[in-house]
């Protein structure tokens, strides 16, 4: 039964079916009480639950609300202690939970400070009941158990409300055409996993302003080179995002390793994603199409290499500027200061012009960009 309801609703994964007590609604300074886990996969339903000792005092009224007190929970493990066998429990698993970014919220939330990356995708049973019965107003699980004839045994506890949600998902398979059930999954699934090795922690040291980055596939092959005025988010809607298309899925099936480089402004990123795609030739970027005598005839409007300086404004605190370096419709990368520039220009080896290049810096310094002679470093 449990294997035909994987391969009906088209899930390729085991399930896991969550839920969570809380002393509260804050994922950062509230603590886990219990936590119960319905497991579907090919061998059958498995189910699990705990108590936890959370390190702080249940309010009273949470304590009304679950039935859990203080005294119950004196003596239950702490999360530290259970997340390494919780965290091999749900890993891999499609995570189903009822406002499921509560539940992952504070699950990822815990098992980052035990020192574990949580990135699960996630079905929202709100979510898929509001998509499957669009004339019905109400979707709490208390509505659902009422319109769906579930069986409750203990409500507001974690495993009896997990097991609700597996019940949910089996009238589900009865009272829904497939491929409408099949396609509403898919839309209302939201696939949070990170790709390869790259982990939410890494994601968290992209620069947050203007930059460029690149992903790599098996044995460090580019893929994809790409900017963005907001390069932190833009790498984790690329590799946890919501939503992707089935072209960006297939990218990020492949997809080992992500370098990036802050730019410091919106024309940085410009120049150093075209000199990255000109140099790497990654496979899921188009190629420019253009010929190099367009460029022969623009003489360079200068006597030597240039330099200009952006701030990006988008970044916290005071930004330092960035120098960005030129020479002969190339652009040689950019450095912290205008010494560093220098050392940059003398060790940059000739060759050819870039076409991307030659076009972007056209264009601006058509528009007035501020640009000044940088002489290279004495006795060079």
């Amino acid at each position: 039964m449990s294997e035909q309801l994987l391969q009906v609703a088209a899930i390729d994964t085991p399930i896991v079916f969550v839920d969570l007590e809380t002393t509260g609604g804050s994922a950062s300074e509230d603590r886990i009480t219990e936590v119960g886990v319905v497991e579907l996969g090919p061998h059958g339903v498995s189910r699990w639950s705990t108590l936890l000792d959370p390190q702080q005092p249940i309010p009273p009224f949470i304590q009304q609300l679950t039935g859990i007190t203080d005294e119950m929970v004196v003596g239950a493990p702490t999360f530290e202690a259970i997340a390494p066998a919780l965290f091999e429990r749900l890993e891999g698993k499609l995570f189903i939970a009822h406002n499921a970014s509560f539940d992952r919220g504070f699950l990822q939330s815990a098992f980052r400070r035990a020192g574990f990356s949580f990135n699960p995708d996630v079905l929202c049973t709100v979510r898929l009941s509001r998509a499957l019965f669009p004339a019905e107003k109400r979707h709490g699980l208390d509505a659902l158990v009422e319109r769906h004839t579930l069986v409750p045994t203990d409500r507001h506890r974690a495993l009896a409300d997990a097991d609700l949600l597996w019940q949910f998902w089996q009238r589900l398979h009865e009272l829904v055409p497939l491929e409408l059930l099949r396609g509403q999954i898919e839309r209302t699934m939201r696939r949070f996993r990170l790709a390869g090795d790259i982990t939410e922690a890494l994601l968290e040291t992209v620069p947050t302003g203007c930059g460029v980055y690149v992903f790599y596939g098996e044995e460090d092959v580019p893929l994809y080179v790409g900017r963005s005025v907001r390069l932190r988010q833009r790498v984790r809607t690329h590799l946890s995002g919501e939503r992707r298309s089935a072209k960006e899925m297939r990218l990020v099936a492949q997809v080992r390793r992500v370098e990036w480089r802050a730019t410091g402004g919106e024309l940085g990123a410009l120049l150093a994603e075209a000199q990255w795609i000109a140099t790497l030739r990654p496979g899921h970027n188009r190629q420019p199409r253009a010929s190099k005598r367009e460029v022969a005839s623009t003489p360079w409007p200068f006597d030597g290499a240039v330099v200009f300086a952006e701030r990006d404004e988008r970044s916290t605190g005071a930004p330092e500027p960035v120098f960005h370096v030129i020479e002969g419709w190339r652009y040689l990368g950019h450095a912290a200061s205008l010494e560093q520039a220098r050392a940059l220009l003398e060790q940059s080896p000739a060759g050819s012009v870039d076409v991307q290049i030659y076009r972007i810096l056209q264009a601006h310094l058509a528009r007035g960009l501020q640009v000044t002679p940088l002489a290279a470093p004495a006795g060079a």
